[in-house]
């Protein structure tokens, strides 16, 4: 982590931003890459090129208050000749999400794109029918996209974004607070190693592709990226309490038309799980992917979409 991030002036930078009326939506690194790549896009002129695109920026390009803000949030930094935000902001709705500027190289990147709208898209359907829970972790909250959404949902639940990576947490906090949330609970840990108790819901959008360079943001581990996705299943059989749910985006490598996760879990769902289904949101994402090492076999990474509930 290059820069110190002033929480409380970063919650000060995101409400102007809400004033400002401010709305983006993230896009794959691809397409990131190519908008930005248009001779016209070389300097952000607007605050979706300096907070959306990560483009560099001279200080006319913003308003005075908005980069005194930056300033002394530390979201700012000299690049190309000109300025650069340390954070993006991204939208879901009427929320504000800061998460890492782009490209996202760092190991403490904290992730937000595409698939969080999937995941939250998701978590939003399945919410409709779900009791309301008392306890709820987010399993790597990075951000606290779920979290947050299911709190706003279930104010009167306590619900826990649990992340290794600080910096995620941090933000996590950020965002809970630019949604005006109390009942949001900020917890340092691996998987549910460091947290006790039970839960009555369970969710994650976790990593799922074979990173060469095991950023951990992006690198799912064995099982071609679904490593940390079949611990998540595990961990969170072993928490739930009874009639709790699980719900689970992740990204599998399919193989020969074989998902072997899905083979791998099945087992385990059906001896823990009165109730469970298990879909693909979309066939075919990431297909760039497939030309890395560890995909020699792949024919396709399917996003899937897990709810299991736990037997009584």
């Amino acid at each position: 982590m290059t820069t110190t991030i002033d929480t409380d002036a970063l919650l000060a930078l995101g409400q102007a931003l809400q004033k400002a009326g401010y709305q983006f939506t993230t896009v794959t690194p691809a397409t990131h890459r190519r908008v930005n790549g248009r001779p016209a896009n070389a300097w952000a002129s607007d605050l979706r090129g300096v907070f959306g695109w990560s483009r560099p920026f001279r200080e006319d390009a913003v308003p005075p208050e908005i980069l005194a803000l930056m300033r002394s949030a530390g979201a700012i930094k000299e690049k190309n000749g000109g300025l650069c935000a340390t954070v993006r902001a991204s939208t879901i709705g009427e929320r504000l999400y800061f998460h890492s500027a782009f490209p996202t190289k760092d190991d403490d990147a904290v992730f937000f794109g595409p698939d969080t709208y999937r995941y939250i898209a998701a978590t939003k359907r399945a919410m409709e029918t779900l009791a309301p829970p008392g306890r709820v972790v987010d399993i790597g909250a990075g951000g606290g996209a779920g979290a947050i959404e299911v709190a706003a949902r279930f104010p009167q639940a306590q619900c826990v974004a649990a992340d290794i990576n600080d910096r995620a947490l941090a933000l996590a906090g950020v965002n809970a607070r630019l949604a005006r949330l109390v009942n949001v609970e900020l917890r340092h840990s691996d998987l549910l190693k460091d947290i006790e108790g039970g839960f009555d819901l369970v969710l994650s959008n976790p990593p799922y592709i074979l990173d060469p360079d095991q950023l951990r943001y992006r690198h799912g581990g064995d099982m071609r990226g679904a490593g940390i996705s079949l611990a998540i299943v595990e961990a969170a059989l072993a928490r739930l309490n009874p009639g709790g749910t699980l719900l689970l985006y992740t990204g599998i490598a399919i193989v020969d038309g074989r998902d072997e996760f899905l083979d791998t879990i099945r087992p385990k769902l059906e001896a823990a799980c009165g109730d469970w289904t298990y879909e693909e949101l979309d066939p075919d994402i990431f297909g760039g992917q497939l030309d890395c090492e560890g995909y020699e076999e792949v024919e396709r990474i399917a996003a899937v979409w897990l709810r299991a509930t736990k037997g009584n």
